[in-house]
């Protein structure tokens, strides 16, 4: 049966108007994160997290031995703590931990490594706090969805512990867009096309090599990383991303959960207050982390 709740989505999204400037498409992505308002018990922090700018959002029940580091997406040049707050506080929640949002440097001003660089500062700004390494979840969606594992990979080489699990929304790994779902997915998915991927795959990389692992963690070594979830949906030109990641993981004898979630686009979870099927994946989510960390 078809979800009436995703084609209304559906036909909101392609109604809205596309900016060409970066400058506008930030202050769209902002705007659209803040118009959801924020649930009347979660607390907000600001902080300093080892000079990167993050934000503490907790509910009520929060264990305070456990952390998620969240990572927003936005093709490495859009995203914020503001375009994706709503979406981090509820993470939290489904998991019972406070969440540490990270507010890494954009391209194409501060193009790769720099959102590496800044996820590794801030994960050591979680252990230098007490919060023990297996009780850290790493998580986010589309390049914060990449970004969870090209930042394990920077962390495991930088010689820290790794973190007790990732969670990967939609996650981008591919620099390339090599993947066939780019063009059958094409006519389904209502917010990203190759064209857009390429060209913000060029602002990111800076002339850097588009198969560094950090960037592109398809081609790394994930022998050794904590369990994954991987969150897809089946309308998304990145589905092939997913699947990618998910086959690399598995060979590398990594536990890796692949969820592809029937009619969904990219990144439906920020759509929660409007979606159950939005509400029904960070749940699942939520619970992955919870027995991820419980057990360490």
């Amino acid at each position: 049966m078809k979800d009436p709740e995703i084609a209304k989505l559906r036909d909101i999204i392609l109604a809205r108007p596309r900016a060409s400037e970066v400058a506008q498409m930030r202050r769209d992505a902002d705007a659209r994160g803040l118009s959801f308002g924020l649930a009347s018990d979660v607390t907000v922090q600001p902080v300093d997290a080892n000079g990167v700018k993050a934000e503490w959002t907790s509910t009520p029940d929060a264990d305070a031995a456990n952390a998620i580091l969240y990572l927003h997406g936005g093709g490495y040049v859009l995203g914020s703590l503001d375009s994706h707050r709503h979406l981090v506080a509820e993470v939290g929640r489904a998991s019972g931990a406070r969440t540490l949002a990270v507010d890494y440097r954009l391209a194409p001003e501060h193009p790769f490594p720099a959102p590496v660089e800044d996820t590794v500062a801030a994960y050591r700004y979680l252990l230098g706090s007490g919060i023990k390494a297996n009780r850290i979840a790493i998580a986010g969606d589309s390049a914060g969805g990449g970004l969870v594992v090209g930042a394990m990979l920077a962390i495991r080489e930088a010689g820290l512990p790794l973190p007790g699990c990732g969670w990967c929304i939609s996650p981008w790994v591919d620099m390339e867009a090599l993947g066939q779902s780019f063009t059958d997915r094409a006519a389904a998915d209502p917010t990203v096309q190759k064209a857009t991927i390429q060209m913000m795959a060029q602002w990111y990389l800076g002339g850097a090599n588009p198969r560094h692992p950090h960037a592109a963690p398809i081609h790394g070594d994930l022998a050794g990383l904590p369990p994954l979830l991987i969150q897809v949906g089946s309308a998304e030109t990145l589905l092939d991303d997913s699947v990618a990641l998910a086959r690399k993981a598995g060979a590398a004898d990594v536990v890796v959960d692949l969820q592809i979630w029937p009619e969904m686009i990219h990144i439906w979870h920020l759509y929660f207050p409007m979606l159950g099927a939005g509400r029904r994946a960070i749940a699942s989510g939520g619970s992955f982390v919870r027995d991820a960390l419980r057990g360490a």
